[in-house]
């Protein structure tokens, strides 16, 4: 190949993994994405590194392009930690997502309405802004679609809409709130804008600052040896094929098992993944490219939530992604990589909710 010719493959290359977020992963696609781990042929590792991921800026983005007010940042700070949004009164989005433990929960599944165990791993809260999708199965387009989604689910929180407005009509303090965060609406307590300020609050959650940032911005001395290795074996081996972007993951559908399929204890054979959503054949067992952004805060691992250790996640992955049995000392490496892709963590103080009144719904017991 001539060096015009090489130089054009590098140029479109580039081109190609920027616009990587939003990608919807295809058979068809996985060789040319197996090739375009493999063909980038830069000398200088974070020269490569900034054509396939990029820092998470320090300012957290404006949803719809419209900076969000102090008071509907509040608002939705409190019906994030409000636990009367569930039948129950007894369940809140932080109770699946919980801020302290990197944006998830820490259980193999969570546990909802009357004791029920949801069917999938809790997805981290954390950087979801930058998602191009939410949940595992893609459902959501955004982060105001899956703030009511869990609201509603019967398995979750198990509260009608409806009721849910009723339930925060009820509360003196709410009304208050709503029409300090949405001055221009008549009736501004509505599923619509209780939706809207939790998506606002969750969209303030990310977690900038972390030493792969400080790495992409220039600063070569933000990693170890160990960790620049582990970089690059995480480019070379292919993990960066899929876990690209400003999330390094978070930005396009994969199989579950490309090259081999996982046991069943990693592949629930009776979740279908995106299938459920879209009713293509070809999106049986596709499921979103989880974010690895403080992956080493958020055990278990993969959407069963079944693997606990890190090591053996890495493993797996290898083994059904990539057609790679990754060495120990291999593994020990990404993981080093892994672990400088943790970022300042957001410090929330935990609102004060409003009170109930006498007229307030009561619980479902």
């Amino acid at each position: 190949m001539s060096m015009s010719s090489t130089s054009s493959v590098k140029t479109g290359l580039a081109a190609h993994l920027r616009s990587s977020i939003g990608w919807t992963f295809r058979a068809t696609a996985i060789g040319s994405c197996f090739l375009a781990s493999t063909t980038v042929a830069q000398d200088n590792l974070l020269d490569e590194a900034r054509l396939l991921f990029s820092p998470i800026p320090k300012v957290p983005p404006a949803l719809d392009g419209k900076p969000a007010t102090p008071e509907e940042i509040e608002l939705g700070k409190m019906l994030y930690f409000e636990p009367r949004l569930s039948k129950t009164h007894n369940i809140s989005c932080n109770s699946c997502h919980q801020i302290g433990r990197g944006g998830a929960d820490g259980r193999p599944t969570s546990i909802g309405y009357n004791g029920q165990r949801g069917g999938r791993n809790a997805p981290t809260v954390l950087n979801s802004v930058f998602g191009t999708a939410q949940f595992w199965d893609g459902r959501a387009a955004d982060l105001k679609e899956q703030a009511g989604g869990p609201i509603a689910n019967p398995i979750e929180m198990g509260t009608p809409p409806a009721h849910a407005v009723e339930e925060i009509k009820g509360i003196p303090g709410y009304v208050e709130a709503f029409v300090k965060a949405f001055p221009d609406e008549v009736n501004p307590v509505t599923y619509n804008n209780i939706e809207k300020a939790i998506a606002v609050f969750e969209g303030t959650l990310t977690t900038p600052d972390a030493p792969f940032d400080r790495y992409l911005e220039g600063d070569e001395n933000a990693l170890t040896d160990e960790a620049k290795e582990g970089l690059r074996l995480f480019v070379d081996k292919g993990c960066s094929s899929c876990h690209n972007g400003i999330n390094v993951g978070g930005g396009m559908y994969a199989p579950f098992g490309v090259v081999e399929k996982p046991g069943s204890e990693f592949l629930p054979p009776n979740d279908k993944g995106r299938l459920q959503v879209t009713g293509k054949l070809d999106d049986a067992y596709v499921f979103k490219v989880p974010t690895l952004r403080n992956v080493t805060l958020t055990p278990p691992y993969f959407h069963s939530g079944n693997v606990w250790d890190l090591k053996q996640a890495v493993a797996v992955m290898g083994t059904t992604q990539l057609g790679t049995e990754l060495g120990a000392e291999d593994v020990a490496k990404i993981i080093a990589f892994l672990r400088t892709l943790t970022g300042v963590q957001p410090q929330v103080t935990y609102p004060i909710l409003p009170p109930s009144v006498p007229t307030t719904p009561r619980p479902a017991h």
